[in-house]
């Protein structure tokens, strides 16, 4: 009888080679070639096993040997094991069952960031700052984070008992928190920045996105609002049918939204607006960085190409390879690049990923709209294509914004805090002891106290802190983080994010350019030539 391991390689290999000719109708022409090569394969994982000086396991060695295989196609196309496979598949989903809180690692302690409202960790009170030191049992420090969240995660209506450690309590607290369905809210803040300005903030696209987004949109609306920064910084994207639904709110009835270009015929797709949602029909920005990839481009991509809103930040990542997943056995799968993505105009969104190391690593070294209307880095002139009202905008790879605000850098000693968690340890210890509103902002003797205890933290002598903070970046930070996680902790993610916004620069300037978001707006309502939307044939 075949060895499990033999079945295993053999299924594995045969699918990940297999899976693009199945498709193409040609299994028969590649079954002798395959046979050979499958068994020259499982000849290799048996010497490899067997003779190595290290013990290797066969799930390994296959694992490894198909990734190997993969690499060789593009940086997106991937095996994914069953851990991986059940992983993407709940941060798919709409919900999930747990306590309601956000965790992170502060000094190397699971901390709660925020409760959120009305779920089972908020009603045991559970609150910002304090300390998860044991899940059933188990030591926290001894957990990466996303071993912590597995463990508070589980089945509705089991328990997980905790022990926390709270600042002015002289020992853990325990409690048993009976685990309740949490929605997975991919808009994360959605509020008035302004009287009349709207933000929405995507983190990234699920299942319920586009709802989600409707929402949240008809809720800012009855607030009064006139025009909105739509925020897609580091959202690395989704489900395409989720950025087709989000691009529906903005690009006009009838436009295209994206499509996608591949070698067999399923694999060519237009995808238009049909008009499902209210469109906003307001002054619009959106804001971007290397991080916004995938799903994220295609929405930023469509808003630009049909000129509906103007794009404000960093270039995006370039992401424009679609995936289809397959479900192999044992719980596992593969996403296989099966298609590229273009923009309404007809932009490659896809960027070079000749070097693996730049495509990972180089992503924030952005050029400049000037540079690219110049050439390309082998001297080669860019292409250009026109946007519905004839503003060119240029391929080559990801998203170019049409104003470009550089992250701020912070200064080393902001820096060195941050990494420590001076900021949010000081604001929520403060927030603890005092009572604030929602309006509170840190007074000079409270960015005293703030000095003071700093030196006591032994960030630094107090000669060292009081030089730091003669640089105006540093107590501007310093001001903002502190409101910002203070109320935070006292009043939830949005009230904490709205106070850090006056710091942000790439905010500011979408709001300094919604005036023009506007004049764009009002031209496109009397444009009477022919719209993309017009002009595009199908595939």
């Amino acid at each position: 009888m075949m060895k499990p391991w033999r079945l295993l390689a053999i299924f594995l290999f045969t699918s990940s080679v297999l899976i693009g000719s199945l498709f193409g109708n040609r299994v028969l022409a590649l079954t002798d070639e395959l046979k050979s090569n499958v068994t020259l394969f499982t000849e290799l994982i048996e010497i490899a096993h067997d003779r190595y000086p290290e013990e290797r396991s066969y799930r390994d060695l296959v694992y490894s040997s198909i990734n190997g295989m993969l690499r060789s196609l593009d940086p997106h196309t991937s095996f994914l094991s069953r851990e991986s496979y059940d992983s993407m598949r709940e941060k798919q989903q709409s919900s999930f069952y747990g306590l309601g809180i956000y965790v992170g690692q502060r000094n190397g302690r699971l901390t709660v960031i925020t409760p959120i409202a009305g779920t089972p960790g908020a009603e045991k009170g559970l609150r910002a700052g304090d300390v998860i030191f044991t899940i059933d049992g188990e030591a926290s420090d001894e957990m990466t984070l996303d071993e912590a969240i597995g463990k508070l995660k589980g089945p509705k209506d089991t328990e997980v008992t905790i022990e926390i450690v709270r600042g002015g309590l002289d020992k853990p607290l325990e409690m048993t928190v009976i685990r309740g369905e949490i929605p997975q809210q991919t808009v994360q803040h959605a509020y008035m920045l302004t009287p009349e300005v709207g933000f929405l903030h995507i983190r990234d696209f699920s299942r319920s996105t586009g709802s989600e987004t409707a929402r949240a949109l008809a809720d800012l609306r009855e607030q009064g609002m006139k025009a909105l920064i739509l925020d897609l910084r580091f959202n690395g994207g989704g489900l395409l049918d989720q950025a087709i639904a989000v691009s529906e709110q903005f690009v006009p009835n009838g436009g295209l939204i994206v499509e996608t270009k591949g070698r067999i015929p399923s694999s060519f797709s237009s995808f238009r607006s049909e008009g499902r949602f209210q469109p906003v029909d307001v002054p619009l920005v959106v804001l971007v960085n290397g991080g916004s990839a995938s799903a994220s481009e295609i929405v930023s991509g469509a808003i630009q190409d049909h000129d509906v809103g103007l794009i404000v930040g960093e270039a995006t990542w370039g992401k424009g390879l679609v995936q289809t997943v397959y479900s192999l056995p044992w719980g596992a799968g593969l996403a296989l690049t099966t298609a590229r993505y273009y923009t309404p105009a007809g932009r490659l969104i896809q960027r070079d990923y000749t070097s693996y190391w730049d495509y990972y690593t180089g992503y924030d070294d952005s050029p400049s709209l000037e540079d690219l209307q110049n050439q390309n880095p082998d001297g080669e002139e860019k292409e250009a294509f026109l946007t519905d009202l004839g503003r060119e905008v240029f391929g080559g790879g990801g998203i170019t914004p049409d104003s470009r605000v550089d992250s701020p850098k912070l200064a080393q000693f902001s820096q060195k805090i941050l990494s420590r968690s001076g900021y949010f340890t000081f604001a929520i210890d403060y927030g603890n002891r005092h009572a604030i509103t929602k309006d509170w902002e840190p007074s000079d003797a409270v960015m005293q106290e703030f000095q003071t205890w700093l030196v006591k933290e032994d960030f630094g002598t107090t000669e060292e802190i009081t030089e730091a903070f003669t640089d105006e970046g540093v107590r501007d930070f310093a001001f903002y983080r502190i409101k910002s996680d203070a109320l935070n902790g006292k009043f939830g993610l949005v009230a904490g994010h709205s106070a850090f916004a006056p710091y942000d620069p790439q905010i500011q300037e979408a709001l300094a350019l919604l005036p023009a978001a506007e004049e764009m707006l009002i031209k496109r309502r009397n444009h009477s030539g022919a719209t993309l939307a017009e002009k595009a044939g199908s595939l």
